[in-house]
């Protein structure tokens, strides 16, 4: 273990003491450093990154708590057991993700009010992103130690190709629900529109109604001499007779426009 340690470069142990490290894979005389960064999904997205070294004939992983190399059984059978274990972890947690978009799917699709829509959208969009973007970078690592091993004796391609094909799986998973969370904004702000263009379509129709009211009103509410209905013991309830007149009027003209509308 000393000699590991000796050996390494002092930007390769910090790179392996880092624990927001992305994925990266170095080739060196004296030994290959893997590092993989994969999601993890519990009560809250973050991201863990496995550190590896490998030389000639032996593994080992970085242990950041002891602050330490530990040895792995195997030269690629123990790093691949690792990185399998939080890889089939976090394909079974994504789970969570497309779970929460198809709830918000239907409950569009049904036409229920979500009054969280975009809090919940913005934190979907936000923590999908950051993991295709984290697997990403994992899957074009996976490729480039995949290829540097491939012709080596003992290395289980096989058992690798399929882990890749695991992160790349959950990598597409995620960009389909990219999609489908910008579908679901549009039908949102579609939606949304279409209420908004509805209530004012109704403002519109009440103003068209109570606007010859307010030409009533102001007309008889000047303070001039000569006004009709002035003079005479009927003359407020000939008024309320003629705003009556053209309420019903205006409502009755306003119907035929709408229908007119409807029809064309």
């Amino acid at each position: 273990m000393e000699h590991l340690e000796n050996i390494i470069d002092d930007l390769h142990l910090e790179d392996l003491r880092n624990e927001q490290h992305p994925s990266i894979f170095d080739e060196n005389d004296e030994y290959d450093m893997l590092i993989v960064r994969l999601p993890v999904i519990s009560e809250t997205l973050e991201v863990r990154s496995l550190g590896f070294v490998i030389t000639s004939e032996h593994s080992y992983t970085y242990n950041r708590n002891e602050k330490k190399f530990t040895e792995l059984k195997g030269r690629f059978e123990g790093p691949h057991v690792v990185i399998d274990k939080l890889a089939d972890r976090m394909l079974g947690s994504f789970v969570k993700y497309q779970d929460l978009t198809v709830d918000m799917e239907e409950t569009l699709y049904l036409g229920k009010h979500i009054e969280s829509f975009m809090t919940d959208w913005l934190g979907l969009k936000r923590d999908i992103l950051r993991i295709e973007r984290v697997l990403l970078h994992a899957s074009y690592t996976l490729t480039q130690f995949i290829e540097s091993f491939e012709k080596t004796d003992g290395f289980p391609i096989n058992h690798y190709i399929d882990l890749h094909e695991h992160i790349d799986r959950t990598k597409r998973a995620a960009g389909l629900q990219l999609s489908k969370l910008d579908y679901l904004y549009s039908f949102y702000s579609a939606r949304t529109n279409e209420k908004m263009n509805r209530l004012i379509y109704f403002l519109t129709i009440i103003s068209a109604v109570f606007l010859p009211l307010n030409l009533v009103v102001g007309f008889f509410g000047m303070n001039t001499s000569g006004l009709p209905f002035a003079s005479g013991s009927s003359g407020t309830l000939s008024a309320i007779l003629l705003m009556i007149s053209l309420v019903v009027t205006t409502s009755a003209v306003v119907y035929i426009w709408h229908r007119r509308t409807e029809k064309s």
